[in-house]
């Protein structure tokens, strides 16, 4: 019995030091990853945010947590984005196991509406000084209709910002609210805030957000931010970390060429002349086949313009105005509509190309310019058809059996009614109401079946001077 106490005491002294040290190991990876030293990465969010933004941070989110980078620094200076590309990002942040810093600089900078957004979800938020945050209300709420100022303003005389005037518009709202009050509860920072920043568009200071615990820290530059978030306690997706930032070397990652490129392709605007490059390139194969050109292309300018559609905001009852418009203008130059055509598919076109892009996102509408500019091209195409149909109907006829008709013709031989007669390299029966002889001049005057009319140059000529 004494031995198998005494057996049961090793095994549970040895289990007693297996956890113990296991607990040690854990314990010094943890430190290891907040340890002092290594480095963090830094990401540059530098306009509207978008597709190529989310591929940009995701990637870069992805490197830093396979090469054990101990944070993650993303610098803002931001309009605002899309809806879902925000909550792509955010999602990345919050299921990220590095630290995600958001930090609004250099001054001037702001992180507005998705930018307020992305600063809430992030383990610190961090502002330099002279920069803002906010105005986090779903852009198109504000559109044609909406309450004046007058009527924005309560009782005390305060502005207030206009009421939500539809369904879809406070379903809108409300959504927003919860999904940053949520961001909110979860990082510890002002709920209250973060609705008023929806509801009211309200904008905040860097020094009047740090002191009602919007963000974190206020630091003029990245070493400050460093000093202040030294010790700093964050949750990541794996638990709690304490943050020692203590000899960390920052390294810079800007865009690689793929970001630049899916920018540069998801830009509305070039996105929307890939689209007509495509559509034309592929009309002009079809009219020149074989012209090879026009429809590689075409064809490589329309698979872009797609790609970038499928990813954007599009209205397709703008895209199929478009079509339907680019159609119709070309239709005007095979149908004799005298202008209805064209002119109905210009406004189609026109109309399609204003409400193509279905956000009133800063950045992420096609400028009035450039509408306007390519309308003008489409007008004057059109007016240069309708030109065109105009001065060929009345034009003398110049082919068929009515293109005869005024020609000079050679006598073959004599006649005096019926006789041969030589026009344009063809053998013709002729007739007269004057003696004929062989090689005489005659004008064509008609024709009847296969016989054509004929009179003598000569008598033509005397009628004249008579």
């Amino acid at each position: 019995m004494r031995v198998r106490q005494f057996t049961a005491g090793l095994i549970s002294l040895a289990a007693g030091m297996l956890l113990v040290l296991a607990a040690a190991l854990g314990t010094g990876q943890s430190d290891a990853r907040a340890g002092t030293g290594g480095n963090a990465m830094i990401l540059t969010v530098d306009g509207p945010i978008g597709p190529a933004t989310l591929d940009y941070l995701r990637r870069g989110i992805e490197k830093a947590e396979e090469e054990r980078y101990a944070f993650v620094i993303i610098e803002m200076d931001t309009p605002g984005g899309l809806v879902d590309t925000t909550r792509d990002i955010n999602k990345a942040i919050l299921s990220a196991d590095i630290p995600v810093v958001t930090f609004v600089y250099p001054s001037g900078s702001r992180a507005a509406s998705a930018g307020t957004y992305i600063m809430y979800a992030s383990h610190v938020a961090a502002m330099a000084p002279a920069t803002s945050l906010g105005a986090a209300t779903p852009v198109g709420l504000g559109g044609p209709g909406a309450p004046g100022p007058e009527e924005e303003e309560g009782e005390d005389g305060e502005e207030r910002a206009p009421e939500p005037r539809t369904d879809a518009e406070r379903k809108a709202i409300n959504d927003a609210v919860s999904y940053i009050r949520g961001l909110a509860e979860q990082r510890g920072r002002n709920a209250d805030w973060a609705e008023k920043a929806v509801r009211e568009a309200a904008t905040l200071g860097a020094r009047e957000a740090l002191e009602q615990n919007v963000i974190d820290i206020v630091a003029s530059d990245h070493e400050d931010l460093l000093r202040q978030m030294d010790g700093m306690e964050v949750e990541i997706a794996s638990g709690s970390l304490r943050l020692n930032t203590e000899n960390i070397n920052l390294e810079r990652h800007d865009p690689d060429w793929r970001t630049e490129l899916l920018s540069v392709l998801t830009n509305p605007t070039v996105a929307y002349l890939l689209m007509l490059i495509g559509i034309y390139g592929l009309i002009f194969e079809g009219y020149n086949p074989g012209a090879i050109v026009p429809g590689v292309v075409g064809a490589i300018c329309l698979l872009l313009a797609l790609f970038a559609f499928q990813i954007l905001p599009v209205n397709y009852a703008g895209f199929a105005l478009i079509a339907l418009g680019l159609i119709l203008i070309i239709s005007e130059a095979f149908v004799p509509s005298f202008g209805i055509l064209g002119i109905g598919g210009l406004i189609a076109f026109v109309i399609g190309s204003i409400i193509l892009m279905d956000t009133d996102v800063p950045g992420f509408g096609i400028p009035l310019p450039v509408i306007t500019t390519v309308s003008i091209i489409g007008g004057l195409l059109t007016f240069s058809i309708i030109g065109f149909a105009l001065r060929a109907r009345r034009s003398p006829v110049v082919s068929g059996q009515e293109e005869m008709v005024g020609l000079v013709a050679t006598a073959r031989e004599d006649f005096e009614e019926t006789g041969q007669i030589w026009v344009r390299s063809e053998l013709w029966r002729g007739r007269t109401d004057q003696p004929v002889r062989k090689g005489d001049k005659l004008r064509v005057t008609g024709i009847e079946g296969l016989i054509l009319k004929v009179t003598p140059l000569e008598s033509e000529s005397q009628q004249t001077e008579h």
